[in-house]
């Protein structure tokens, strides 16, 4: 399980710096035609809304790799929280697309 920890943690740390960038207003970071259609004044709300999905799955990441390291038999709850994490992060992800860009793509 230390492989798999280490590999939730490295991939935890590179989506965390991109959620913190993506939320702090670097709406670059996302693809053009996802953000097509949103409105110059709702690129913050938008950028935020769209980091918070990032930060949930970097968070879900993390928190994965540390159930797996720290229990025993944590195989399991590692990856459903590390799923649960996923669905969470892909809901968000969705809302905040369809709200500010009036559809997924």
């Amino acid at each position: 399980m230390l492989l798999y920890s280490l590999l939730m943690f490295a991939a935890g740390a590179v989506i965390l710096g991109v959620g913190i960038a993506v939320f702090r207003g670097r709406t670059d970071l996302i693809h053009d035609y996802h953000q097509a259609n949103v409105k110059e004044e709702d690129r913050l709300c938008y950028g935020r809304a769209m980091g918070a999905g990032i930060l949930t799955l970097a968070a879900a990441l993390l928190a994965s790799g540390i159930l797996a390291l720290c229990l025993p038999e944590g195989s399991m709850i590692s990856l459903i929280v590390l799923f649960g994490g996923i669905a969470v992060s892909i809901v968000l992800l969705i809302r905040a697309q369809r709200k500010y860009n009036g559809g997924i793509f």
